[in-house]
C-alpha cells in the first residue's frame, strides 16, 4: 500500500468555490479546484489504492492527475506504508510576548516622536510607521533614525511627500547614516529622481499620486502576503488590528487612525494608559472566520482585514462590526473580482464614510 503524506508546512484554506494551498516554507500560494480539498482529506486517512478503488476509471484518472500536481509542487511525498503520520503537525498557535507590535503615527513632529520613545520601549513595539503630510529634510530623517538607536524598535517605515532636494546624493547619504529605516515611500512625485535602480539599506518607492491615509483598506491580490507569522496571526487574531496602536493627525490615540473611536489624546494620555482603556482590544481577536463573506473566502488568511471601512451590515450581540470590508470587490461564491466602488449594495456605506471624496 502507498500513502501520500502532506508536508506540515503546507496550509490549505477552503473557500466556498476553491481552495488555496499555501507553502509556508516557500512563501507561495496557489489556487486549486474545490475537489482538491476532498482528496487531501481522503489522503490523510486512506491509502492511494483504497481511494482509487472508490471511483470508476474516469474519476481515477482525475485523482491520479491531482496527485501528480501535489507531488510536482512538492506539497508532500509518498511512502510504501502508513507510518502513523509521525511527522509532528505544525502548531497553529501564535504567541508574541510584547504588548504591542505596530504603531502608526500621522505626524511630521520630531518632538512628538522623541516623547514617545519611552512608551515604545515599555510596550516593546517592533515596527513604527509614519505618515507625514509635510516633507522631511535629510536632517529630519537622520534625527528620526537616531531617536531610536539602541531601541527595541526593529524597523521604521516612512510615507512622506517628495520634494526637489531628493536626489541620488540625498538617498545615498540617508542610506549610509540610518539603520532602522527599512522602507521609504515618497508620494506626489511627478518623476522618479533616480533613473537607475540602486541598492540602498532600505526599500525605496516613488508614487505620482497624492497618498491619503483614507485610501487604506483596499483588498487586492497584489497586497496578499504568504508567510508563516502573518498566516498564524490571521488564524488566531485580526490581521490588521491585533497588537496595533495609532495616533492620528490630531493626536487621538486609536487602534487604527481611520476608526472613529478614540481612547484619549497623546497630549494628556500615554500610550500605556490608552491601551488599558476598556474596549481598546475589542477587535483584536475578530478573525476572518467571523466576518461575513470573508469566512467563506479562500484568501482569508493571506488578506489583511479592515474594520475602519466596512459594509455596515452585520454585527455581533456585543455590537462588534463583523461586516465584510467595504473596499473588497471579490465574491468568494462566484470567484469573481469586480470594482467594489460600483457595487450598488455598497453605495449606502460609501455615502456614510464619504468615500466618494477620497477614493
Amino acid at each position: 500500500m502507498k500513502y501520500f503524506n502532506l508536508f506540515s508546512t503546507v496550509f490549505i484554506t477552503k473557500g466556498a468555490g476553491r481552495i488555496l494551498i499555501s507553502d509556508l516554507q516557500r512563501n507561495t500560494s496557489e489556487l486549486y479546484p474545490l475537489e482538491f480539498y476532498d482528496l487531501t482529506e481522503e489522503l490523510k486517512k486512506n491509502s492511494i489504492e483504497d481511494i482509487l478503488a472508490m471511483y470508476d476509471q474516469e474519476s481515477q484518472d482525475i485523482v491520479l492527475e491531482y496527485l501528480d500536481i501535489l507531488l510536482e509542487n512538492e506539497y508532500g511525498f509518498i511512502t510504501e506504508e502508513d507510518w502513523d503520520r509521525n511527522f509532528p503537525p505544525l502548531s497553529y498557535e501564535y504567541r508574541e510576548p510584547n504588548p504591542i507590535n505596530d504603531i502608526f503615527i500621522e505626524t511630521s513632529d520630531m518632538s512628538l516622536l522623541k516623547r514617545l520613545r519611552d512608551s515604545i520601549e515599555n510596550l516593546e513595539i517592533k515596527h513604527l510607521v509614519i505618515y507625514s503630510s509635510a516633507p522631511f529634510t535629510l536632517e529630519e530623517f537622520i534625527a528620526l533614525d537616531n531617536t531610536f538607536s539602541s531601541s527595541v524598535l526593529a524597523g521604521i517605515e516612512v510615507f512622506s511627500p517628495y520634494h526637489e532636494k531628493i536626489d541620488f546624493s540625498f538617498i545615498q547619504e540617508l542610506s549610509s547614516r540610518t539603520k532602522r529605516i527599512y522602507n521609504l515611500t515618497f508620494y506626489n512625485c511627478l518623476q522618479k529622481p533616480l533613473g537607475v535602480k540602486r541598492d540602498f539599506n532600505f526599500s525605496l518607492n516613488f508614487i505620482k499620486k497624492d497618498l491619503k491615509i483614507a485610501s487604506c483598506g483596499k483588498v487586492d491580490m497584489k497586497y496578499f502576503n504568504t508567510n508563516l507569522p502573518k498566516i498564524l496571526e490571521a488564524v488566531n487574531h485580526n490581521s490588521c488590528l491585533h497588537k496595533k496602536i495609532s495616533i492620528d493627525v490630531d493626536g487621538n490615540i486609536k487602534n487604527c487612525p481611520l476608526m472613529q473611536e478614540s481612547f484619549g489624546n497623546i497630549q494628556n494620555r500615554s500610550l500605556e494608559e490608552a491601551l488599558s482603556q476598556p474596549g481598546f482590544r475589542k477587535y483584536w481577536d475578530i478573525t476572518k472566520d467571523s466576518i461575513e463573506g470573508c469566512k467563506d473566502c479562500e484568501f482569508r488568511y493571506i488578506c489583511t482585514d479592515c474594520r475602519a471601512y466596512t459594509e455596515r451590515s452585520h454585527y455581533t450581540p456585543e455590537k462588534l462590526d463583523i461586516s465584510k470590508p467595504l473596499k473588497c470587490g471579490y465574491n468568494p461564491y462566484t470567484n469573481e473580482w469586480k470594482e467594489w466602488s460600483k457595487n450598488p449594495l455598497k453605495q449606502k456605506a460609501i455615502r456614510y464614510y464619504e468615500i466618494q471624496k477620497i477614493k
